[in-house]
């Protein structure tokens, strides 16, 4: 297990770099430019060139991702000119807001999920596991974009139960503080979530309900809800546990389009920001951390895996 462990964190250093030299380097060949985009259209072409020298971006590609790196080894993520500040600063206030609406959201729909996804195996192939499955298929397939501009017109617009807008402060206790704006960005994100871990959750159970442990349970006298519960339930939980790790890469982009519409002040808004402004330091340090969570969920999925199932072994 250590070595696996071990190999996994090489795996984890070589994507990530590769990951960030890819983004840097597509970053940088985008039409116009960070100087061309701090200093305006009406800037002249000696005005860009005496700050792309003075901020390094007349050298080679490889030089500026070389000095990058070196410096994010020291932990430094460099300077933001649009916000005037460092960008660790900046992305440090933004980061616990998006971990507190991933995480609510995650909450949310894994409990729905779940249920949904027990429900439907104990009542297979009835007419209830088929409306259920038509609700999940609707879930999953619509853009979360989508769910929450109609989530805004109906429970926003149209009945006032909640506000349009997610609560609009820099602080985490202001967003704490306001829980009734929470709701609306939190449901979209939970509803757009919970119909992919319904699906596995009721595939896992009926993969399960077929094993001779089922059968050797029901032979003793067991209980249909012994059984259940106690057995199928808790062994199926661990392929979704293990999802969990899995699917953060898409827990986060799915951030992003909830943050734009509900403008939540968290990293996904941010990152959107940071593309209108072509702000280079701030979408490379966004992609870098993102890049991060992801790799690092797989890792401890891969782990999960293997710790709560011993027949999993790792050469």
């Amino acid at each position: 297990m250590t070595g696996y462990v071990l190999r996994r964190l090489g795996q984890t250093i070589v994507v990530t770099l590769i990951v960030c030299a890819i983004t840097f380097m597509l970053l940088h060949v985008l039409p116009g430019g960070e100087v061309h985009a701090i200093l305006g259209i009406r800037a002249t072409a000696a005005e860009i060139a005496h700050y792309n020298k003075l901020l390094g971006f007349n050298e080679p590609v490889y030089v500026q991702f070389g000095k990058w790196l070196w410096a994010l080894v020291h932990g430094d993520l460099g300077f933001d000119q649009f916000y005037n500040a460092p960008v660790s600063t900046i992305i440090w206030q933004a980061l616990p807001k998006t971990v507190v609406l991933v995480f609510l959201a995650t909450a949310v729909s894994l409990l729905i999920g779940v249920t949904l996804g027990v429900f439907q195996a104990i009542r297979r192939y009835s007419v209830t596991d088929h409306l259920v499955t038509g609700i999940t298929f609707i879930g999953y397939g619509a853009p979360d974009f989508f769910i929450g501009i109609v989530f805004v017109n109906w429970f926003a617009v149209d009945l006032h139960w909640f506000p349009a807008f997610a609560p609009q402060t820099n602080s985490l206790w202001g967003v704490l503080s306001d829980p009734m704006a929470l709701v609306l960005p939190v449901a979209a994100f939970a509803f757009g979530e919970f119909a992919g871990w319904s699906r596995y959750m009721r595939s896992s159970m009926l993969d399960n309900v077929v094993q001779d442990y089922v059968r050797t349970a029901y032979a003793k006298g067991a209980s249909q809800r012994r059984v259940v519960w106690g057995h199928i339930v808790r062994n199926s939980l661990m392929t979704v546990i293990t999802l969990v790790g899995l699917a953060l890469g898409g827990l986060l982009a799915g951030d992003v389009f909830i943050e734009v519409v509900f403008n939540y002040p968290g990293l996904g808004l941010l990152f959107f920001q940071a593309a209108l402004n072509t702000d280079y330091p701030l979408m490379l340090a966004i992609t870098l951390i993102g890049t991060l969570i992801t790799i690092a969920g797989n890792l401890v999925a891969d782990v999960c895996y293997a710790v709560l199932d011993p027949r999993v072994r790792y050469n």
